[in-house]
């Protein structure tokens, strides 16, 4: 089923994600409806917080993507990073690696609203998969900017609060716009 993403100015987003205890069916259907949702809106990546519920969850798909590559390490090892798509971490926790890198972002969350954004070169991986079972990795290019910014959605962190104040202030009234839009939509749903 295809849930429903939303917008800057939803408080959810804001909001640090609850750690992940159960591994019920239900939480299958959610993993599998927010891959669903992340595909039809042609995205990457994927957070709870962005389909309305704070889960320490996240589910992204970096394959496909040949102008922007990724790299990854599984047990010390180069690994296929396509044989390992689509990914879910959940409650996963992060060590930012290497020097700053600079590069695109946009967010579903945002719609049609993009910046240059610095974060680490690489970024170490610790998580459960879907079923509970841990995961340990290393990845850098795209799949490491991909974690980090879906890492910061589950603890309430938005790429806005990444961005240059030059490029927030460029953006500054297509982000207000929006803001505005979705707190109307919330308080016409009361």
């Amino acid at each position: 089923m295809i849930l429903d993403v939303v917008h800057y100015g939803h408080p959810v987003l804001r909001e640090r994600g609850q750690r992940v205890k159960e591994f019920t069916p239900e939480l299958q259907q959610f993993i599998a409806d927010m891959f669903e949702t992340m595909y039809h809106a042609k995205g990457i990546g994927l957070a709870a917080q962005q389909v309305g519920r704070a889960l320490q969850l996240t589910v992204l798909d970096v394959r496909g993507v040949a102008d922007r590559p990724s790299t990854l390490e599984w047990n010390g090892q180069p690994a296929d990073v396509e044989a390992f798509m689509p990914l879910v971490l959940i409650n996963p926790k992060i060590t930012p690696q290497g020097g700053p890198t600079t590069g695109p972002e946009g967010c579903l969350s945002f719609p049609e609203i993009y910046a240059d954004i610095t974060r680490p070169e690489f970024v170490e991986v610790r998580a459960l998969d879907a079923g509970g079972a841990p995961l340990h990795f290393r990845c850098g290019g795209l799949l490491a900017r991909a974690v980090q910014h879906e890492v910061d959605h589950l603890n309430g962190v938005l790429f806005i609060d990444r961005m240059t104040a030059e490029a927030k202030a460029e953006l500054r009234e297509e982000l207000d716009a929006l803001h505005t839009r979705t707190r109307k939509k919330l308080t016409a749903r009361k």
